[in-house]
């Protein structure tokens, strides 16, 4: 009766270790998909594609508003640096 237990627990582990290998190739196809559609789309706009242009255009400061556009409100002229933290009991 150990034996079978001992086989069957084998069996479930190889199932759930097969499903697993499944999920992670799934998941690394997608993200190849993923990032083979954001190259696609920024040699279309004429955009480097790569994490220096992505954290240099991040890192710009943003435009001002316009005086007078539609929906233009006001930003903050300091950045946020500290937080207040609290416990809830």
């Amino acid at each position: 009766m150990n034996l079978i237990q001992q086989i069957l627990r084998a069996v479930l582990f190889l199932v759930l270790a097969f499903f697993g290998l499944v999920m992670a190739f799934v998941f690394m196809a997608s993200t190849a998909l993923a990032i083979g559609v954001l190259y696609i789309v920024a040699r279309l706009k004429g955009r480097p594609f790569g994490v220096k242009a992505y954290w240099a255009e991040r890192r710009r400061p943003p435009m001002p508003p316009r005086p007078g556009a539609p929906g233009g409100r006001q930003t903050r002229e300091r950045d946020v640096t500290d937080i207040e933290m609290r416990e809830i009991p």
